[in-house]
């Protein structure tokens, strides 16, 4: 089991009422889902900001290069892989 720290969280009265009732409702302790539903929030968030970082380099390697596929170029693309064709996206142009 990985080492665990305790950490302390203030939450609002009305919150931690309704943490306790699904807790309660789903025999597990408020300790519990709490961890879990921090442990989902975290994994979420650095998801979105994976892509969000993947976006910025992608903005930046336009900038730098000028190269893209138009928005037909794209739908075409995703048209045949939609219809189940494995295709490979199609060369990037000035």
């Amino acid at each position: 089991m990985p080492a665990t720290r305790p950490v302390a969280v203030k939450l609002d009265v009305e919150v931690h009422a309704r943490v306790r009732e699904l807790a309660k409702a789903q025999n597990r302790s408020a300790h519990y889902l709490m961890r879990e539903a921090i442990t989902e929030y975290v994994a979420r968030e650095e998801k979105r900001e994976a892509f969000r970082q993947e976006a910025v380099a992608a903005w930046a390697t336009y900038e730098a290069t000028g190269l893209h596929l138009t928005d037909r170029e794209a739908d075409a693309w995703m048209a045949q892989l939609e219809g189940g064709q494995d295709v490979e996206p199609p060369e990037c142009h000035d």
